[in-house]
């Protein structure tokens, strides 16, 4: 699991009853035929780009949500905000592997709100990376077992071997606690559902040091992607 390649394929090979894994999956509801192969190709692109560009922050949430990496492959990043995520990652192209309008995600929302306000890349991820629901309803969100979490744990500490981020941020409590050991600097923030979407947003700007009254808030401008747009030209 040492590339985004063989980490993607080893991602898909986990197997857990009542998880849908969207890297070797298919949702006979939403899903194109060749749904997990695009989003197997979405995180090699994440992935292959954050190596390139030397991105030193990782963002850990806690379970993939099944309005948002379910659909895209990319964690935190729901169909509406696919374009952002490639800008943002330096003009890779991230393909829909679902069928019918674009699903729309809150969290994803508020995420690439201030990743678009802060200009930086993160690769984005969870403590447990696929989507676990409920037996009887594959569109539901559940937390993970500690079962679950142990059976995935290599792919984590993989994924901080290839990246060997300078520091994580956890969004949450669940996944500051679960990181509680790293030798590796992580700062929690407020997870952004259930009323804490200020205090993601205040959490982050502070670690980034992004003030909150520039007036630059939900304008979508991406100062990372046009750098390395710029720098590319001149290339």
């Amino acid at each position: 699991m040492k590339t985004p390649r063989s980490f993607a394929e080893a991602l898909a090979r986990t197997r857990l009853p009542s998880v849908f894994n969207p890297y070797s999956d298919c949702c006979p509801d939403h899903d194109r035929a060749d749904a997990a192969r695009v989003r197997r190709r979405n995180l090699v692109r994440c992935l292959d780009a954050a190596l390139a560009e030397h991105v030193d922050t990782i963002w850990i949430a806690r379970d993939l949500g099944y309005r948002g990496g379910r659909r895209t492959g990319v964690p935190l990043t729901d169909e509406v905000h696919l374009d952002h995520a490639a800008a943002l990652m330096g003009g890779i192209e991230l393909d829909r592997a679902t069928r019918g309008p674009a699903v729309a995600e809150r969290t994803a929302a508020v995420v690439w709100r201030v990743l678009s306000r802060i200009g930086e890349p993160a690769v984005l991820w969870n403590i447990f990376p696929l989507h676990p629901h409920e037996p009887a309803d594959p569109f539901s969100n559940r937390c993970h077992t500690r079962s679950e979490r142990e059976a995935t744990w290599p792919l984590l500490t993989a994924l901080i071997d290839m990246i060997q981020p300078r520091r994580i941020v956890a969004i949450g409590r669940d996944a500051g606690m679960a990181l509680t050991g790293l030798d590796i600097t992580v700062e929690v923030v407020r997870h952004p559902s259930y009323g804490g979407q200020a205090e993601f947003i205040a959490g982050v700007h502070r670690i980034y040091g992004v003030p909150d009254d520039d007036g630059r808030e939900g304008t979508g401008e991406l100062p990372f992607a046009a750098a390395h747009a710029a720098s590319g030209a001149a290339a």
